[in-house]
């Protein structure tokens, strides 16, 4: 099963994953934030992307003024740099967006480690569950997609899950963990 810690699959994906393995190593993005425990998450990893799909990478920081000290040493000279800060459920977050080649690239950091932050959660159950339900699952999760549906809300759509879709899906965690 693949963790999504080493980018390295990309390689051997498809044509999309190919063209951002190729971005991300020419920024050296990961080398840059390897003290900050960068995990590639969202919908290009588990091919469920579809046109405007960005990268989104998420870290861990213990100071948020040296999260952004060093993505502004190293990436403020791409097009549409800009870093925001927000509280997600409850959370301080660090946002900083630009783009480099074709891609948007959105960096995305909490003082949560990387694999506890519900982005990397959410993919790898996600993953699990395009694995468990194959090619027409994952199709009509692009369908929805392209409809305007959110990730998490096409997932839940799809398996007839109510309430908050981004809380309802982490309720396959245990089951995908005890496979």
């Amino acid at each position: 099963m693949n963790d999504f810690i080493n980018i390295s699959y990309l390689k051997k994906g498809n044509a999309k994953q190919q063209a951002a393995y190729k971005t991300l190593k020419r920024i050296h993005i990961f080398d840059h934030l390897k003290s900050f425990d960068p995990i590639l998450v969202g919908t290009i990893p588990i091919a469920i992307d579809i046109e405007n799909s960005d990268l989104d990478i998420i870290c861990c920081y213990e100071n948020a003024d040296l999260f952004v000290e060093e993505l502004r040493r190293n990436f403020d000279v791409f097009p549409d740099f800009v870093v925001s800060k927000k509280t997600i459920n409850d959370v301080e977050t660090i946002l900083v967006r630009f783009t480099a080649s074709d891609f948007e690239i959105e960096v995305f950091g909490q003082q949560v480690p990387s694999r506890q932050q519900p982005g990397y959660r959410h993919m790898i159950i996600e993953n699990a569950l395009l694995n468990q339900y194959g090619e027409k699952f994952r199709a009509e999760v692009i369908a929805l997609k392209r409809k305007g549906y959110k990730t998490e809300p096409a997932f839940a759509k799809l398996l007839h899950l109510s309430g908050d879709p981004y809380l309802e899906l982490l309720k396959y965690e245990a089951q995908i963990n005890n496979r």
